[in-house]
């Protein structure tokens, strides 16, 4: 899944498809279904897709080792100075949740004539603890429902990460058993119209306000094609349109993207330096909202905007932008108390 085009557009109806799945934060056409997790009729199928099958879906484990959360956060960090922590970024359990909610939100789609664009729309993440390195860690969804809408169906995925002994069972938010990590993944099937709704979508969860703002801060970075090549390795991502200019241009773009959950990642990189002492597994929670792509070579301007009142703030609210608009929406980042006793 990858982040809308330019003005929520997909790429123009003809264009050949990356060989790989897209990715997170950007548009591209969808790919075969993938054999296992039972969503879905084959491609072709006549008539609305059914739901998926009653019951969540089990991915494959990730062990998670120290190498992979230090390069994830070098690759996030390039050109800004080291990380103060060796723990990992709170979207590294993005990229171990991504490719059950790739495949499952693909295999959706299977019921159309033809492989419709996938849009990642908005991302919510909840930590329990950190990730761990050391840890397997095990994904598991559900989805959560469709909507039509006049650009197509727009679907909505659970993911949960639980610890492979079978003891993280329960949602996040219960104190003595819950998840490692919940994420909600929001996507746009663009023109499609076989995907039968159900379910619901569950609305947006950001912090509430304190009543107060603090002072904002505003931080310009320009990410390179270098860099997003590294950040595609590390993540796990290489889907052409972030590495390939020919891919990206037969995808309806001008060059390559920026990886959408990159640009989130930065974010929560910059919030932790400036609010958390650098300590960035105080960060419990974040969302946000893709609105257009990010190019390499084009400078992104950060503005982060900590809730007022005494004390460390708990809650920084977040946006992202381009000299051509806006890339990222009502984002935000929730942060534990210093010394609050979070199981890091």
């Amino acid at each position: 899944m990858t982040a809308p085009a330019r003005t929520g557009s997909g790429p123009a109806t003809g264009a050949t498809a990356p060989a790989a799945a897209a990715s997170a934060g950007g548009v591209g056409p969808a790919a075969a279904p993938a054999p296992t997790g039972g969503v879905g009729p084959a491609a072709g199928a006549a008539g609305p897709a059914p739901a998926p099958a009653a019951g969540p879906v089990t991915g494959t484990p990730h062990p998670l080792d120290a190498a992979a959360v230090t390069a994830y956060r070098a690759a996030v960090r390039a050109g800004a100075p080291a990380a103060r922590t060796a723990d990992a970024s709170p979207v590294h359990a993005f990229v171990l949740a991504h490719a059950l909610a790739d495949e499952t939100v693909r295999a959706l789609a299977a019921v159309e004539p033809e492989p419709p664009t996938v849009v990642h729309l908005a991302q919510e993440i909840r930590l329990a603890r950190p990730v761990r390195p050391g840890e397997t860690l095990v994904p598991t969804l559900e989805v959560a429902g469709a909507r039509r809408e006049p650009q197509g169906t727009r679907v909505a995925v659970r993911t949960r990460l639980t610890g492979d002994d079978g003891r993280d069972t329960a949602p996040v938010g219960d104190a003595a058993t819950a998840a490692v990590a919940e994420l909600t993944t929001t996507a746009l099937l663009q023109g499609a119209t076989g995907v039968a709704p159900f379910g619901s979508l569950p609305p947006a969860a950001p912090p509430p306000a304190s009543g107060e703002n603090g002072e904002p801060s505003v931080v310009t970075r320009e990410l390179t094609a270098e860099q997003v090549r590294a950040y595609a390795h590390a993540a796990g991502d290489l889907n052409p349109i972030h590495l390939d200019p020919a891919a990206a241009r037969a995808a309806g773009f001008e060059t390559v993207l920026v990886h959408g959950m990159h640009v989130i990642a930065l974010a929560c990189e910059e919030i932790a330096d400036r609010y958390a002492d650098g300590d960035i597994a105080r960060i419990t929670a974040v969302g946000g909202r893709f609105s257009a792509p990010v190019h390499p070579g084009v400078p992104v301007e950060l503005t982060l905007q900590p809730d007022g009142g005494p004390g460390a703030p708990r809650a920084v609210r977040y946006s992202c932008r381009t000299p051509a608009g806006p890339a990222v929406k009502s984002g935000w980042v929730e942060l534990a108390p210093e010394g609050g006793g979070r199981d890091a």
